[in-house]
């Protein structure tokens, strides 16, 4: 029993030691390509330098070096989103506060960059909670502050802006909204007007469509010719009403006349006093 137990304890030794020659053996490998890499960066062959950081991370992918100087490279010909993704990676990846405190300052760097000052801030803060001597970071810190609170400022004149150009453009509506009712109201007082016009036009027509007012006319003298034709006409020989009023009146002018001779013929008929009676 034992034995068996010897060997089973013999086994997990070696593949202990199996295990731990492959790591040194990925490490060193990795070491050579991260090598590689810088020296090909330094020549300018950016393309095999990429290659070479690669490789170095395939074979041992907690390489941090690797990581970071990969990020390094992509920073140096503009790639700034792809190098931020690995200093992103290389600071996760990492638990020394050193790698930690340059993948936090690399990143500041490159969000600065971008134009992500509040973002670059968070950054930097970062990088000095793993080194807060360096004067390097903090000066970069000082430098996002002040971005951040342009942009801040820059923001909040964007939003007064578009507030106004919403209000000016709200009251134009506005204004649009009331000339439409004010021509609307207009338009039916005009309808109202010309539906009265219409109305009294058809009230001073009769059912043939002529003129109520002709037909007033046309009325009056039907009457009067109606009065006329009720009238008695005088028949031949005889006198009519008027004449027979006219000739009264002749007579009775005549009588007075007549009347009035008599009374100054007996008034001549009375003798005058000349003198006074004692």
């Amino acid at each position: 029993m034992k034995r068996i137990v010897l060997i089973i304890v013999l086994v997990f030794v070696s593949n202990g030691f199996a295990q731990q020659k492959e790591a040194l053996l990925a490490a060193k490998k990795a070491n050579n390509y991260v090598y590689d890499g810088n020296t090909l960066v330094d020549e300018d062959a950016f393309i095999e330098a990429e290659m070479a950081y690669r490789k170095a991370i395939s074979e041992q992918p907690q390489t941090v070096a690797g990581i970071y100087n990969l990020g390094n490279s992509y920073y140096e010909k503009g790639n700034f989103d792809e190098a931020l993704y690995r200093h992103q990676q290389a600071a996760k990846t990492t638990t020394d506060k050193s790698e930690k405190h340059k993948a936090f300052h690399n990143m500041g760097n490159i969000l600065m960059k971008n134009k992500k000052c509040k973002e670059a801030v968070e950054a930097f803060k970062s990088a000095l909670r793993n080194n807060p001597a360096d004067d390097e970071t903090r000066y970069n810190l000082g430098l996002a502050k002040e971005c951040a609170e342009q942009q801040k400022d820059q923001q909040d004149d964007q939003k007064d802006d578009d507030k106004k150009d919403k209000n000016k453009e709200d009251e134009e509506k506005k204004d649009d909204n009331e000339k439409k009712d004010k021509d609307g109201d207009e338009k039916d007082d005009k309808k109202d007007e010309g539906d009265e016009d219409k109305k009294e036009g058809e009230d001073e027509k009769d059912e043939e469509g002529k003129p109520k007012d002709e037909k007033e006319d046309k009325g009056k003298q039907g009457d009067e010719e109606k009065k006329e034709q009720q009238q008695p006409k005088p028949q031949p020989g005889q006198l009519s009403p008027q004449q027979i009023k006219s000739l009264l009146e002749a007579m009775n002018n005549q009588e007075q006349k007549v009347q009035e001779k008599m009374n100054a013929e007996k008034q001549k008929g009375v003798k005058v006093k000349t003198e006074k009676d004692w």
